[in-house]
């Protein structure tokens, strides 16, 4: 039986809400009425369904990913595990690691194929899908961690840029975390390539074994986790400058190898107060600087 998701107009009349069990989108379009109309029909018809459509393939898709090959039949699901294939061979990675991204690009790409619109986002938790046309822009706010909303400075992305997914992903986020970052933002070309690329660095922002750091079985906090027995972080203590900065350097290393694989176009790495910023024309960077192509999160704005 197909589900019935929730789907209606946020208060300011702008906005449409799409949500379904775990799946929360907010999406936002630019065009004529006919074209918003158009595109919110669609968004409407392809979320219909869609968490029906990745339950049927969830044992496998809690499966480790294999590096080449792929099994699952889905679209949707198959994006995902394209998305996390690249790090299979060196990480522990399930395509869960992409779904929000996925699901983002899949309801952006009914949207835009529907419609003629100049610029449009899907916002599934903080995980975005973007599409410009020539000309416009999205001025994005860039926030220091998912669970306390704060808005630390803001970036653009032009229509001439690649990157048109963004994600987030660390300790203070839906999902579990195998590290100890407040938050690593990633903008890269897809919205899943961005969620799985965010989840891998900030598994790399950590600190083993410090005894200031309490970590459980993901399994003791969600049963049917994809994680399994792995030790996700539930706290982290006080940490000395030289601790965040050794955390930070080896987040910031994982994110300098994702950028020459052309895997990611730039990361925000943040912990405990402190910044590093990953990106083509910034080089052990503390903090972000005025025009870099940085990360963000969350807040869309004019």
């Amino acid at each position: 039986m197909t589900r019935r998701p929730q789907i209606g107009f946020l208060a300011d009349g702008k906005r449409l809400h799409l949500q379904d069990g775990p799946i929360d989108l907010i999406v936002e379009a630019c065009g004529s009425e006919a074209n918003l109309r158009a595109a919110y029909d669609a968004a409407a018809r392809r979320f219909t369904g869609l968490l029906d459509e990745l339950c049927g393939e969830l044992p496998e898709l809690r499966k480790a990913a294999e590096p080449a090959g792929c099994g699952l039949q889905g679209k949707v699901a198959r994006r995902m595990h394209a998305a996390v294939a690249p790090y299979a061979a060196e990480h522990f990675i399930t395509p869960m690691a992409a779904v929000a991204g996925a699901v983002a690009e899949e309801v952006l790409g009914a949207m835009v194929e529907g419609a003629d619109l100049g610029r449009a986002y899907v916002n599934n938790g903080g995980d975005i899908a973007l599409h410009l046309s020539r000309g416009r822009h999205f001025t994005i706010g860039l926030v220091d961690r998912p669970d306390r909303p704060g808005l630390m400075r803001t970036t653009v992305v032009d229509a001439d840029d690649s990157a048109r997914g963004i994600a987030t992903s660390g300790r203070h986020g839906r999902s579990f975390s195998l590290g100890i970052a407040d938050a690593v933002t990633v903008l890269a070309r897809t919205a899943a390539q961005a969620d799985a690329a965010a989840t891998i660095i900030a598994n790399a922002v950590d600190l083993p074994g410090h005894t200031a750091i309490v970590r459980c079985p993901a399994h003791d906090l969600q049963p049917d986790s994809d994680l399994a027995a792995r030790p996700v972080t539930r706290e982290v203590g006080a940490l000395r400058a030289f601790e965040i900065a050794s955390a930070l350097d080896a987040g910031a290393d994982k994110a300098r190898t994702l950028l020459a694989r052309g895997l990611i176009e730039s990361a925000a790495l943040r912990l405990h107060g402190e910044t590093r910023i990953v990106a083509p024309d910034v080089v052990g960077a503390r903090a972000p600087s005025a025009r870099v192509h940085r990360p963000v999160k969350e807040s869309l704005m004019q």
